[in-house]
């Protein structure tokens, strides 16, 4: 059975005895292939199913978990929020959105942001801003902006932004595409100055690709892009929707070999795993091509945003939770390290952004994650090779013990598996 045929079986049976997913599957668009499990509670580093069973979140929804389902001082500023004012449009000032703002910079070392909601919001208002900025200040000519972008990007689903992908599928049907996009070699800084033109208005790289199989660049790589984007003057705008905000370590991954690009996106974890919230940071002149008008968001900057994206930007910081990433990351990888199992090729990844990567003549990583959610461990595959472990930052060593000895519980018995498979077939 193929693997595709095994997941459709799984689903299938699960719909049986779960109406929740009998009802996504009939009323829902077939665009996710979730794991079979509902669940109804989080708290902490924890999820919990219908029938009351307790799972590891090791996943974090893609980092927007980052302080912990339902943590009491974030939930309290939505709550808190909500009951005085939620919602206005940027038609008017609110009293949250400004100390939001200045908290964002002053954490990032950027001097001005612009909020929005989704990640891929914040992509799009990056793209525009360099563009404009290319026009206004570079001096390209009208229409001839060229971004460059790295080879395995990962950045959102809207058009624009999967018709600079590399990835196949996210392109298949929804072109066409709009120009003015190049690819360079991830993790190739002699690559990229060779690709930039006159017209290079600038590159937009994610510091470690998150959706490409966690991969992480070669040392130094950061800091020559820095220096190349810098000399050409080329923005260098840098992808944290998945990778700031703690969760490599340092406040942001390019802190990692002290780099300040030109333009910065967040998002995810500064929802506090509550709501959407997004940011596109820049420098002064970049930022100063937005005008009224230009751009905008009924939700972006709203004022239950801007709440909640305060008080987890705090809370980032009373609980030095990014020193925590740091550590329970080395743990997490140093355990990792004692798996020696065949299946394992690779484990890479910086503070608590790991993935490993599994053998594909062994099994997929889709079957390692299913095997694991009967361990009481949620996480899930990317590109079917590799598992993704990216808990929520307050995870505890123990928790991340019951996570390793689980994979390898999982890892051990598939190869009996077929270790029994294979004698049957000899018999």
């Amino acid at each position: 059975m193929t693997t595709a045929a095994r997941a459709a079986a799984l689903q299938a049976r699960a719909a049986k005895v779960a109406p929740a997913i009998a009802l996504e599957s009939r009323y829902g668009a077939h665009n996710y292939h979730p794991l079979p499990v509902v669940l109804n509670r989080g708290e902490g580093v924890f999820l919990f199913d219908e029938q009351g069973r307790r799972y590891l979140d090791m996943m974090s929804a893609y980092s927007a978990v980052s302080f912990g389902h339902s943590h009491p001082a974030l939930v309290r500023a939505l709550t808190e929020q909500a009951g005085r004012l939620a919602i206005t449009s940027r038609a008017f000032h609110t009293d949250r959105l400004g100390p939001f703002l200045e908290t964002l910079c002053r954490l990032t070392g950027m001097p001005r942001a612009l909020p929005m909601n989704s990640g891929a919001e914040a992509v799009e208002t990056a793209i525009k801003a360099a563009r404009k900025w290319a026009y206004k200040v570079k001096r390209v000519p009208d229409g001839l902006a060229q971004i460059l972008v790295a080879e395995g990007n990962f950045a959102g689903r809207t058009t624009t932004i999967v018709g600079f992908s590399s990835e196949s599928q996210y392109r298949d049907g929804f072109g066409p595409f709009a120009p003015g996009f190049a690819h360079v070699p991830f993790g190739d800084a002699k690559a990229l100055e060779a690709a930039i033109t006159p017209h290079t208005a600038a590159f937009i790289v994610e510091p470690i690709q998150g959706e490409a199989g966690i991969v992480v660049p070669p040392a130094g790589y950061l800091k020559a892009v820095r220096e190349i984007c810098t000399r050409h003057n080329v923005l260098m705008i840098c992808d944290e929707v998945q990778t700031g905000l703690g969760r490599t370590g340092r406040m942001l991954a390019c802190d990692h070999e002290g780099v300040r690009p030109d333009g910065l996106t967040l998002g995810k974890a500064l929802g506090g795993g509550l709501l959407p919230v997004s940011a596109f940071l820049a420098r002064e002149d970049v930022m100063a091509q937005f005008t009224p008008g230009d751009h905008g968001s009924t939700f972006g900057g709203n004022p239950l945003a801007a709440a909640v994206g305060q008080a987890a930007l705090e809370l980032l910081e009373v609980e030095q939770l990014a020193r925590r990433a740091h550590d329970q990351g080395e743990y997490l990888m140093a355990q990792l390290g004692k798996l020696n199992h065949r299946a394992v090729i690779d484990i890479r990844g910086k503070g608590l952004l790991v993935g490993v990567e599994i053998d594909p003549d062994f099994a997929s990583a889709r079957t390692v994650c299913e095997a694991l959610m009967a361990e009481g461990v949620l996480s899930k595959d990317t590109h079917d090779t590799v598992v993704r472990l990216a808990p929520p930052l307050v995870i505890e060593r123990e928790q991340i013990d019951f996570a390793v000895n689980g994979i390898d519980r999982v890892l051990r018995v598939l190869a009996s598996k077929q270790t029994t498979s294979a004698e049957a077939a000899t018999a």
